[in-house]
């Protein structure tokens, strides 16, 4: 058993040294955020399954808050309403399921931060795609090679790493940086 956490641990640690190469993409990513709040726009966040809990966190803190007592900030994580999941999914098919939200609650200059550990999961890569077409700016956070997301996002933040559960740590740690960053733009 100590031998796999020792793995887990080191692991972790290598992919985070990586990220390091990320760092004016996560500044850039923040900026836009940070530009859309205060223009009046939202952020719209999207992912499948532990990218799916992703969205749902980074938009609680920006709703909630993140460390400081600061006005709740729009964020929506289309991943939450169950009716609109469904009805989505059996109507137009689960590869339309947040294309659908976004073409419906996206303006322009809105965000839209998808979310995918190999960056090619259709449902994100065609929400991505009608975010862009409304004149969204679109943050991708993807894993591995970057997939079709490095090729539509006006941001790319690629944890590059084939490891599920390291991408998945390293894009909660991108979400809580860029949350940090607005945190302080719109401190009491």
């Amino acid at each position: 058993m100590k031998k796999v956490i020792e793995n887990n641990f080191n692991e972790h640690i290598e992919v985070a040294k990586s990220i390091h190469l990320l760092t004016d993409a996560i500044a850039i990513s923040a900026q836009l955020c940070i530009d859309c709040i205060k223009n009046g726009g939202k952020i719209l966040l999207f992912g499948n399954g532990g990218s799916a809990a992703d969205a749902q966190h980074i938009a609680a803190e920006l709703v909630g808050r993140y460390k400081g007592d600061r006005k709740s900030l729009p964020a929506i994580a289309l991943t939450t309403d169950s009716s609109a999941l469904t009805a989505i999914s059996n109507d137009f098919g689960f590869s339309h399921l947040f294309d659908r939200q976004v073409e419906a609650l996206a303006n322009k200059g809105d965000i839209a931060i998808g979310i995918s550990t190999s960056g090619n999961s259709i449902n994100i890569i065609n929400a991505l795609k009608v975010a862009s077409e409304l004149n969204c700016h679109t943050i991708g956070l993807s894993g591995q090679d970057g997939g079709l997301m490095k090729e539509i996002c006006d941001v790319a933040l690629n944890v590059s790493s084939k490891d599920t559960p390291r991408i998945q740590e390293m894009h909660i740690l991108i979400g809580h940086t860029i949350c940090h960053l607005i945190d302080r733009e719109f401190k009491d």
